[in-house]
């Protein structure tokens, strides 16, 4: 018969349901043993001892149930904590100080109601964390050391700039300015290089994609050492995320990744403040162990730091295990309100359950009992576990701290539900934090709110200088710096700038060819970076396993199944390519932690990823904006594009709309190509720019999968390809009356235009010159910022924009035609001269022949042919029934539904 614990707290955990105990003597004989193992040999040897045992019990179906957590105690024990090398007292004065500015610096940039905003309770529990990291761990740049990297939490930077006053990085007037960030001088709310080009190096304030990033980030660091591009062996990538962000999927999202690489230069701080932003992250549950579970199932250390020193005398007296028993029992909710609450409330939530354990503290003042604090400030506890993860080989490390939220703002917020929010202190608030941290500034002056910085020369000052001169120099910094690469010049991609006659070609297979050329430049090969999210083939790029090696830490422990092809499935530890399996999210990390290798290892690389147009900006949109952020500079291949050209893989795969997305990303130059030279052009010029010239742009380029011939590069058409438009076909000279249209074309229906041109000439005597639009995006951007000039310098000559200059001298009513929505072209509509008329793609994708598909969506060349007639009879020069005519000549049903709504 079964029984369950009777303590109504332990059915709601991780407590197991056991059965009765049918010989309680010989329990205690096992236990004993253990313990005598545990005494004379040690943990290690007590593992092996049930691990073994474990493993026998599984061959006979009796395997224990094991929840993959350890005791709700610290990892590491105090006998095997090294000694703490720092100065706690000077460090805790240190903090104080930092504190007291990080919490400044909000609190008076929200006096005045301005409504900035800020946050002071996250860095308020996370300070010994940093501090401690700061002080003793994490290296800068230098000539010795290629500087570790740190992924900081976004809401912590109010303390990050409160050291960087300390250092005399940052001054009283900078900080004087969090927050404002509109004039060059200001402080960023939260982590941005775009707007701190030389102080931070990660965008992280998006939740999830700095544990994610940390990650691709950690393995990429790799990735440069093992191809001999950068000596990155001691370098480590430290992460720091708060418990409620593991909520997040993409916080946890590649954990295994990280175990399957061997990422021992990793390290994960998980800030387990047991709070969310509206409340307990687990209340009813015990996150650190949750966490603990995820991270030791997916082959991470874990090293929890739950109890100060100040716990290490009652644990070691725990001889029965009461205690460790009753910590396991209690849910984070209460815990919240250990941190919050005084002693008493810690007495009774903690130890009068039981009248043992309540003896063991009867001696202990409440005063004594409110300094048993959580593990997460204490520095010595905290500097244990950052050393052991930094001396574990071969594995990533997540340190679960255990911290108050607004671990120092009393009443105004320490502990409580509203902590995230807190922004403002009354004076009564103000008065108790400078009391409790012994900040030396008057009590008249407090309601001023001043920064404090000691004397250059004090012993704090001195000692915060020297470790960071120690450890090469000061943190956060970022080093834009970094040298040109050799790029061609266009003639090198002469095969792709030529007829290709009878031989038919997709631009994909052209961005391919255009790779294998850069491929054979002896300078620049080494730093390219293909990523595949596992579509090579589907996009011809096989062939470049032989040629580059797929990237794997191990190299290839095994005969590839089609070894005895030319194009076998090449792994090696300095392969070049990153496959990375079905993972847009994964690869685009990637391609950030490559395209911002110039600033963070000195060493520039050009990523290229290429994906399915479907599965980029729409999956991974986050990803895109904080590689803008951090000035990535790279390329975005988005393939198969448009809504008809992957014709039978219906809606889910049918892209019309990632232009629409890239248009919104200010650093983003996006183009959609038709031809063979068209995208050697684009591509050798984003090269330009981006390799030699280190311009903080990057590129979206679509490509199609569609075969078909390619005409060769008109002479004198790269100026109207880089911005965006240029005449591909004359309609010929202007006959007296003769109507005339202007016909602007990209990507998949360009081809549809052109033969509508056709169409108009040989069906209805009408001329049609047609253009190729190959970025509606940049031509926007071009007529804004010359309608700018003009409002800036109202009495100078205006300058014509691009599409004035194209259009304004040409004749006829405007068509233009694109496989995305019409709203991709209909955004120049401002500047077209003449009446403008848009064919696109909206609604969703079906699968169906191309010609069906074009059809359907009303772009092809026959709806192409119509629209155009229909605006000369808009403007008179062709009767109405010539519309009515060409619509029945076509076959066009005029009573077909709308394909937005069907």
């Amino acid at each position: 018969m079964s029984s369950r614990s009777n303590s109504p707290t332990a059915d709601r955990h991780d407590t197991p349901t056991t059965v009765d105990d049918l010989d309680p003597r010989e329990t205690r004989e096992w236990i004993e043993s253990l313990e005598s193992v545990l005494e004379r040999d040690g943990p290690e040897r007590a593992r092996f001892l049930l691990e073994r045992v474990a493993e026998e019990a599984r061959g006979h179906a009796a395997a224990p149930r094991l929840d993959g957590t350890t005791a709700y105690v610290n990892t590491l024990r105090p006998e095997d904590q090294p000694a703490f090398p720092g100065d706690p007292e000077l460090e805790e004065r240190l903090l104080a100080l930092l504190r007291w500015n990080a919490m400044a610096m909000v609190v008076k940039a929200n006096k005045d109601d301005s409504g900035l905003g800020g946050h002071i309770a996250s860095y308020a529990s996370a300070a010994y964390l940093y501090e401690t990291g700061f002080h003793h761990f994490w290296n800068a740049r230098s000539d010795d050391h290629g500087g570790d990297l740190v992924y900081i939490q976004g809401h912590s930077s109010p303390g990050i700039y409160a050291r960087a006053f300390l250092e005399g990085r940052l001054s009283e007037e900078q900080l004087e300015r969090f927050r404002r960030e509109v004039e060059p001088g200001g402080l960023s709310s939260y982590p941005h290089s775009w707007l701190m080009g030389d102080f931070w190096q990660f965008a992280t304030v998006s939740m999830g994609l700095g544990p994610l990033m940390a990650i691709y980030q950690a393995r990429f660091m790799k990735y440069l050492h093992l191809r001999g591009l950068a000596d990155n062996a001691n370098r480590h990538v430290w992460a720091f995320l708060g418990d409620g962000e593991t909520d997040e999927p993409e916080s946890l999202g590649a954990l295994s990744i990280a175990a399957r690489e061997r990422l021992g230069n990793l390290v994960f701080v998980i800030n387990c403040n047991l709070q969310r932003l509206d409340g307990p992250v687990r209340g009813n549950g015990k996150i650190i162990q949750e966490l603990e579970r995820i991270f030791r199932g997916a082959g991470w250390r874990v090293i929890k730091v739950v109890w100060s020193s100040a716990w290490d005398e009652l644990l070691a007296q725990d001889h029965d295990g009461k205690l460790k028993r009753r910590l396991m029992e209690i849910v984070d909710g209460v815990y919240q309100n250990v941190g919050a609450r005084d002693g008493a409330y810690l007495r009774q939530a903690i130890f009068s359950q039981d009248q043992e354990l309540a003896a063991r503290v009867a001696h202990w003042t409440d005063d004594e009992l409110r300094r048993l604090q959580f593990g997460g400030h204490d520095f010595e506890k905290v500097y244990a576990a950052f050393h052991a993860a930094v001396n574990t080989q071969d594995q990533p490390v997540v340190i679960l701290t255990k911290t108050v939220k607004g671990f120092g703002l009393g009443a105004a917020g320490e502990g409580l539900n509203t902590s995230h929010q807190a922004k403002k202190l009354d004076a009564e608030a103000v008065a108790a934090f400078q009391k409790r941290f012994g900040v030396p500034i008057p009590r008249e002056e407090l309601e001023e709110l001043p920064f404090y910085r000691p004397q250059e020369d004090s012993e704090e000052i001195r000692y915060l200088k020297q470790h960071r001169e120690t450890l090469g120099g000061s943190l956060p910094a970022r080093h834009p710096d970094s040298e040109s690469l050799p790029v061609p010049d266009l003639d090198a991609f002469g095969v792709l700038l030529k007829d290709s006659g009878e031989r038919e070609l997709s631009t994909t297979m052209a961005f391919v060819r255009f790779l294998a050329v850069l491929g054979r430049q002896k300078d620049l090969a080494p730093h390219l970076v293909p990523i595949i999210a596992d579509e090579a083939r589907t996009f011809g790029m096989e062939g470049m396993f032989r040629q580059m090696g797929i990237y794997s830490p191990l190299g290839q422990l095994y005969e590839p199944v089609d070894a005895d092809q030319l194009a076998f499935y090449k792994e090696a530890e300095d392969g070049q390519i990153l496959q990375e399996g079905i993972n847009e999210a994964g690869s685009l990390a990637s391609w950030v932690a490559a395209g911002t290798s110039y600033a963070n290892h000195g060493v520039p690389m050009v990523p290229f990823f290429i994906f399915y147009s479907m599965f980029g900006f729409q999956r991974v949109m986050d990803l895109i904006w904080a590689g803008a952020d951090m000035q990535a500079r790279g390329f975005l291949i988005g393939a198969t594009s448009g809504r008809t050209t992957l014709n039978g893989e219906g809606l889910q795969h049918q892209d019309g709309h990632s232009h629409l997305m890239a248009a919104a990303v200010p650093t983003c130059r996006a183009y959609d190509p038709t031809y063979a030279y068209e995208m050697a052009v684009i591509l050798q010029d984003g090269l330009r720019r981006m390799a030699a010239e280190r311009e903080n742009v990057f590129y979206y380029i679509t490509s199609l999968n569609e075969n078909y011939p390619h005409p060769a590069l008109p002479e004198g058409a790269e100026e109207g390809i880089l911005k965006g438009l240029y005449r591909l076909h004359d309609g010929g000279e202007a006959k007296d009356g003769q109507p005339r249209v202007q016909l602007l074309g990209s990507g998949a229906i360009l081809r549809e235009v052109e033969a509508a041109a056709a169409m108009l000439a040989e069906d209805h005597g009408i001329q049609a010159d047609v253009w190729s639009a190959t970025s509606f995006t940049e031509l926007r951007r071009d007529a804004l910022a010359a309608d700018r000039e003009a409002l800036l310098q109202p009495e100078a000559e205006p300058r014509e924009s691009w599409i004035g200059r194209c259009l304004g001298q040409s004749e006829g009513p405007v068509i233009a035609a694109t496989d995305y929505m019409k709203s991709f072209a209909d955004q120049i509509r401002a500047w077209v001269p003449r009446p403008y008329h848009v064919l696109g793609t909206d609604g969703f994708g079906r699968s169906d022949t191309r010609e069906q598909l074009r059809d359907f969506f009303e772009v092809d060349r026959r709806w192409i042919t119509v629209a155009a007639l229909k605006a000369l009879a808009d403007e008179g020069t062709v009767p109405a029934k010539v519309v009515a005519e060409a619509l029945e000549r076509y076959g066009i049903d005029p009573a077909t539904p709308d394909p937005v709504t069907r």
